[in-house]
């Protein structure tokens, strides 16, 4: 399932969702790991994947774990956006690098 941030504090990430419900994924449900730093797994106003786990139907609350999707989520999230800049940058690299080579005469 896929909801939208609409809040980070100290101890978890809020969720929203399109059906009304409202979640929160505690701290210690975002990473198997230790998290330093909520705001490296999610930023307000980001769709993030995460998996329900107990659910109030009375109060549309439901409570949240991105566990599962740790590894994943950020290989495909955040890690691919550190490397936007080198994918926008290499066009220009080997561009430039091939001018060097024609203008010298001589590969490295």
């Amino acid at each position: 399932m896929r909801g939208k941030v609409t809040g980070i504090t100290n101890y978890g990430i809020f969720v929203g969702f399109d059906n009304g419900y409202k979640g929160l994924i505690h701290i210690s449900e975002i990473s198997d790991n230790f998290v330093k730093d909520i705001n490296n797994f999610a930023k307000i106003g980001e769709i993030i994947p995460c998996k329900i786990f107990e659910i109030d139907s009375q109060n549309k609350v439901v409570k949240l774990t991105l566990k599962k999707f740790d590894y994943e989520y950020r290989r495909e999230s955040h890690y691919n956006k550190d490397f936007e800049i080198l994918k926008e940058k290499l066009p220009y690299w080997i561009s430039y690098k091939i001018k060097e080579i024609n203008k010298n005469g001589n590969i490295i």
